[in-house]
């Protein structure tokens, strides 16, 4: 019913423990830190930046739980919904986007960075999916901004810095 109150012998969701990780440059260095939260309806991602090349940088959930330096292709490809693989790009109107796409994050003239980035709908990803897999995921930060269109990866360039999370997914039936 409309204008009703909420019931508050409901019980909420049980709050559930961030993933958290160091963003890595390709030689090592410690390049920030980022956590990833679990919410109903998508994932939340708290991006912490430090040393990074003033400007927008592209930023990409990739499928693999690996970050091996330096290029970090040991991530593969971006999370893809199950069924079919979309494109690359937020705008790109036909069939994207995947779900590893994420928006740009700005660092400062000093090298600093500070984003939340939010993911709608992957929060309670199809079965199957590797979302919620053994190895978790990888955040990709790119050297350069994406431009949610171009293919593969919206222009971005090279992978500048990478963290490994263990995702904090939930798959529990509505």
């Amino acid at each position: 019913m409309i204008g009703s109150e909420p019931d508050a012998t409901a019980v909420p969701e049980p709050v559930q423990s961030p993933a958290s990780a160091p963003l890595q440059g390709g030689d090592g260095t410690q390049m920030g830190q980022v956590t990833l939260r679990s919410g109903p309806q998508g994932l939340l991602l708290t991006i912490e930046g430090q040393g990074w090349s003033p400007g927008w940088h592209g930023a990409h959930l990739h499928a693999v739980g690996t970050c091996d330096g330096p290029g970090f292709q040991s991530a593969g490809g971006h999370v893809n919904h199950p069924e079919h693989n979309r494109p690359h790009g937020l705008l790109n109107w036909n069939g994207g986007p995947d779900y590893g796409d994420l928006q740009n994050v700005f660092a400062h003239a000093d090298g600093t960075a500070h984003a939340e980035v939010y993911l709608s709908h992957a929060g309670r990803p199809p079965s199957g999916s590797d979302l919620g897999d053994a190895d978790g995921l990888s955040l990709v930060i790119h050297v350069g901004p994406d431009d949610h269109v171009s293919q593969p990866i919206g222009g971005a360039g090279a992978r500048m810095a990478c963290a490994v999370l263990a995702a904090p997914i939930s798959n529990r039936a509505d």
